[in-house]
């Protein structure tokens, strides 16, 4: 059922209605009248007639109007009979407010998984359970008992009441935004992420969607709607959990599965939304990317009056990528004429004292440097609006008259200006003008910064937009019959991972550079192979039941004369009967030592909220100590395969130091590409390891790969086709 019923209702039954002021049921119907709230308003509670002087019901199935949403406020346990009650009605939608479900463990699932059911059955939508509510603005529908609530055209979407409640006051106390709607996701039994971004996306009275993210129940449903969002609306998301103790607070909270941090960063940056690291950033991101126009390019101008706050604020910049360019010499010469000797004028631009007696320089200076071509948007960073306050109150006019000018400014040159100001939280009318002018002003330098490199960062995502990087695999496109028959010869056996010759095979099929082996059954087989290397060889065992060959003793390297072989094979198979006396042995693999080179690792894995994603580091100790690695979400593209090997802090090894050549990062990427390929072409597979990857200066090869494929999978050879 589309969300439009539920989320612009126009009439609610309150389930739970109470005379007790401190009730749940109690605040809902008073902060409906209260707030004006156009549509109809329906109590049900079956020991009372009348309250807050409106009739009374029974049940919902009583009431003999239409009825659009309803907001239980009754325990748990009563909540099925609930929902049955209101199928019979022909309700669209409910708001759940109550706790205790999978927050609380497998139990808890296993009740939300028969309210579900429950709910499918009666053809309702579900919001929540463990919600604070929603509110619909723009109707005055306010499910949530919250007061005064500005309203703007930021639409809300979170996972934590308290989080909500606190970007609601942000907004009330120091901004003129508001919010066109509020949704509290909760456990995300039935309405999904996806669907309200689809909602939202569509709603013309919601110019940006604000979210705060534990974790997400179809991670890569989202991101695709995500993806088809962000062209036309700014998303700004802020995710907690990176931490392992945000992680199981994020799990006992909510019952959600929080990913990886790194997974999650590159996937939503992926999809263009802007992910903000800090709680106090939120907010102020989402009103400037709602107001202002974005950067045509990466270039910010910087506008102080004092060193201090300029070279810190450059910093800040570069740490996010935005770039400080000098302005041109033309642009230099014109801040000359009106600053005094003492000012610096390339950029950050300081005014040294120069507008102490006149604030109105603030302006002129912007007009200047706004009209440079290689400026595409102006921080100004001070004491601006506190000039009437420390100086002379005369000044506060000049202030204002500047803010004018500056408002004005925006929209007549189409680049953003944003204000840090020491005075913000004084409320100057100054800086009361410039938010009149939709011009954002911030007392935390931080988040000034953070505000206008996120339109720096939109700004930049639309320009490069792609419209076939949008997270949708095509299944099986590029398998083949003989790929095929490899993971079916593994499901045969009930094996749950490839053996080494097996994955090497898959690989190979598929173009990839693997080091040539062959299997050996006794040492005799071993040495003849050897032989044929002219060498030093590797040898590893090769068994179904053995599938961390290290840990059984199963790896023996740098052989090289006759006694050495044999005596590594009779070791190799000694040890592998020792770790498991029933192990099925299907031989030794033997395989010419890999030249000296770079050793890189490329994996891949299924991420519980986003599907199949990809990991690249260098090899050794930068993956084992440093995690020196990055991730994308699969499938990726040339472009994502690029950016993976230029995020590690390794890159620099690969650009080669210290007089070596570089290394063929041509080869790297085509690998990364493949293995994108291949879990593209065969569903099956679960968990790649591709580790040690030797990369020199021209090629690469495979040394060792590993593949671990579903518990539950079957493959049909007969719907692959050359």
């Amino acid at each position: 059922m589309p969300l439009d019923q539920v989320l612009n209702a126009e009439s609610v039954a309150i389930v739970g209605a109470s005379k007790t002021d401190t009730k749940r049921g109690f605040q809902a119907i008073r902060t409906l009248l209260d707030g004006k709230f156009e549509g109809k308003i329906y109590p049900v509670n079956p020991k009372e007639n009348k309250i807050l002087g409106i009739s009374c019901y029974k049940k919902v199935s009583d009431i003999k109007e239409p009825v659009d949403i309803a907001l239980i406020t009754t325990p748990a346990s009563t909540i099925r009979d609930v929902l049955i009650d209101c199928g019979k009605k022909g309700v669209a939608g409910a708001v759940i407010i109550a706790g205790g479900f999978r927050e609380l463990g497998e139990k808890g699932r296993k009740v939300e998984e028969e309210l579900m059911k429950t709910a499918r059955e009666q053809n309702i939508r579900l919001i929540g359970p463990n919600t604070s509510g929603m509110m619909n603005l723009k109707n005055n529908l306010n499910l949530v008992g919250l007061h005064d609530v500005p309203k703007g055209d930021i639409a809300l979407i979170s996972q934590s009441g308290n989080m909500a409640l606190s970007l609601i006051t942000e907004a009330s106390l120091k901004s003129r935004k508001g919010f066109s709607y509020y949704v509290g996701v909760g456990n995300e039994l039935d309405i999904r992420f996806h669907e309200y971004l689809e909602f939202f996306k569509n709603d013309p009275d919601t110019k940006a969607i604000l979210m705060y993210v534990e974790g997400m129940r179809d991670g890569r449903r989202f991101l695709q709607e995500a993806y088809k969002t962000t062209l036309h609306k700014p998303i700004i998301l802020l995710k907690s959990g990176r931490s392992r103790t945000g992680q199981l607070s994020a799990g006992s909270h909510t019952g959600a599965l929080a990913g990886i941090s790194e997974v999650s960063r590159s996937a939503f940056t992926r999809a263009g939304i802007i992910v903000v690291e800090k709680s106090d950033a939120l907010f102020p991101v989402a009103e400037t990317l709602s107001n202002l126009p974005l950067l045509k390019n990466n270039q910010i101008a910087i506008l102080a009056d004092g060193g201090g706050h300029a070279t810190i604020a450059a910093d800040i910049l570069s740490d996010f990528g935005v770039l400080i360019p000098e302005l041109s010499e033309h642009t230099q010469q014109k801040l000359t004429k009106i600053l005094p000797f003492t000012a610096s004028v390339r950029n950050p631009v300081d005014v040294a004292g120069g507008t102490d007696s006149d604030p109105t320089l603030f302006a002129e200076c912007a007009k200047i440097i706004l009209k440079d071509h290689n400026v595409g948007g102006l921080l100004m960073v001070g004491l601006f609006g506190g000039y009437g306050i420390r100086f002379a109150e005369s000044l506060s006019l000049q202030e204002e008259d500047a803010a004018h000018q500056l408002g004005k400014l925006v929209k007549k040159q189409g680049k953003p200006i944003v204000v840090h100001s020491l005075y913000s939280s004084v409320k100057p009318r100054a800086l009361d003008l410039l938010r009149y002018y939709k011009v954002p002003v911030y007392d935390s330098l931080d988040v000034s910064c953070r505000c206008i490199a996120a339109l720096s960062e939109r700004g930049q995502y639309i320009n490069e937009y792609h419209a076939k990087m949008n997270f949708i695999f095509n299944w099986r496109q590029k398998a083949k019959p003989e790929g095929a028959s490899i993971i079916n010869e593994a499901i045969k056996e009930n094996r749950r991972f490839l053996l080494e010759p097996e994955a090497k095979q898959l690989l190979r099929l598929h173009g990839a550079a693997v080091s040539s082996d062959a299997l050996a059954k006794t040492a005799d087989e071993a040495v003849k192979i050897a032989e044929k290397y002219k060498d030093k060889v590797a040898l590893k065992i090769v068994s179904p039941d053995i599938l961390h060959k290290s840990d059984a003793g199963g790896v023996l390297l740098n052989l090289n004369t006759e006694s050495e072989i044999r005596k590594a094979f009779d070791d190799i198979m000694h040890n592998a009967l020792q770790y498991k006396p029933d192990a099925d042995i299907r031989g030794v693999l033997v395989s010419p030592m890999a030249k000296k080179g770079l050793e890189i690792i490329i994996g891949t894995k299924i991420d519980d909220q986003f599907g199949p994603v990809i990991m690249f580091g260098l090899g050794g100790i930068m993956v084992e100590v440093l995690k020196d690695v990055s991730f994308r979400v699969l499938p990726i593209s040339p472009r994502s395969a690029k950016h993976m090997m230029e995020e590690i802090k390794g890159t620099v090894l690969l650009n080669g130091i210290r007089g070596e050549k570089p290394y063929d990062k041509a080869a790297i990427k085509k690998l990364l590409l493949l293995c994108s390929e291949l879990v593209e072409s065969y569903p099956e597979i679960m968990e790649m390891d591709l580790n040690p990857v030797i990369v020199y200066e021209n090629g690469i090869q495979i040394v060792d790969a590993r593949i671990i494929l579903n518990d539950k999978c079957s493959l049909d050879i007969n719907t692959i086709r050359e």
